[in-house]
């Protein structure tokens, strides 16, 4: 007899703001039972949307975060053979079960968890180009083998997994076909603005109106570098209610073509210098 699955179903929460087609791309990943990969510019929720499903969903995370140095392997598990030969020098007894020298990995928790978990596997690109490819069994198949101890590993519950990438590189076809796609675009006006009263409630629609008109033409401003993310114009923002500036304030700064407190939108001498020369040229027509 088939046990009736659970309906998980995610449809956002009071801190994070889900459009309807990331819900969607979410809830398929959930009924597929495959790993949902989201992309997006740095800065537009990424991370921050496995942890929001986590606690919609009311289930635990495991957050595993890559750099370039990490392999899949340590995702399954790690032997530490070194330890084991210093003990067997030292005439220790936990060296005769070498289950006492194996790490598991944060897939063999997710694996071993008593329930259902959302695994989060962050910023995979970051990876050298051969790793998504050293995931596909284990994430297809949902087991593992277990070489010194000659076990095999076999997930509980099939996880949540969302795995987010920033686009450095491409991913392989064959990892591709397995997962479930999203591209997280960036908010037009609208939802911003939902999202900002999610961080902000309450600011002052003029001083909304105006940041937020500033802010779009800095992003679309040919030539621009590093596009300035959600992230970003909330903390900017945050600095410009700090410094309890207006409206006026901001247009008054914006006729010279660099935003007040700009350090939080512009991260780079070259997109500084871009709307220092942009300025220059605004003043010498006046």
């Amino acid at each position: 007899m088939t046990t009736p699955r659970t309906e998980l179903s995610f449809q956002g929460t009071e801190a994070y703001v889900a459009t309807e087609d990331l819900t969607m791309a979410v809830n398929a990943a959930i009924t597929l039972e495959r790993p949902l990969l989201v992309k997006g510019e740095p800065g537009t929720g990424k991370t921050e949307l496995a942890r929001q499903v986590s606690q919609a969903l009311g289930l635990p995370m495991i957050e595993w975060s890559i750099k370039s140095t990490t392999r899949a392997q340590q995702g399954l598990y790690e032997y530490d053979a070194v330890s084991r030969l210093r003990d067997s020098q030292l005439g220790e007894e936990r060296v005769h079960d070498v289950g006492n020298y194996i790490r598991k990995g944060k897939l063999w928790q997710a694996f071993d968890a008593p329930g259902k978990v959302v695994l989060l596997i962050d910023e995979i690109d970051k990876a050298d180009i051969e790793f998504p490819n050293d995931l596909l069994q284990e994430l297809d198949r949902m087991e593992f083998h277990v070489y010194e101890t000659g076990e095999t590993i076999h997930a509980r519950q099939r996880p949540i997994v969302i795995i987010t990438s920033n686009n450095e590189k491409e991913l392989p076809d064959a990892f591709l076909r397995r997962c479930f796609f999203h591209y997280i675009r960036f908010p037009d006006e609208e939802t911003l603005r939902r999202i900002v009263e999610v961080h902000h409630p309450g600011i002052k629609p003029a001083l909304l109106t105006e940041a937020l008109t500033q802010f779009y033409e800095l992003r679309e401003q040919p030539g621009l570098k590093k596009k300035p993310s959600t992230s970003e114009v909330l903390d900017w923002l945050k600095l410009l209610l700090a410094e309890d500036l207006d409206a006026a304030d901001l247009r008054k700064s914006g006729a010279d073509a660099l935003p007040r407190l700009h350090g939080a939108l512009l991260k780079n001498e070259q997109d500084v210098h871009l709307f220092e020369r942009l300025a220059f040229m605004a003043r010498r027509q006046r």
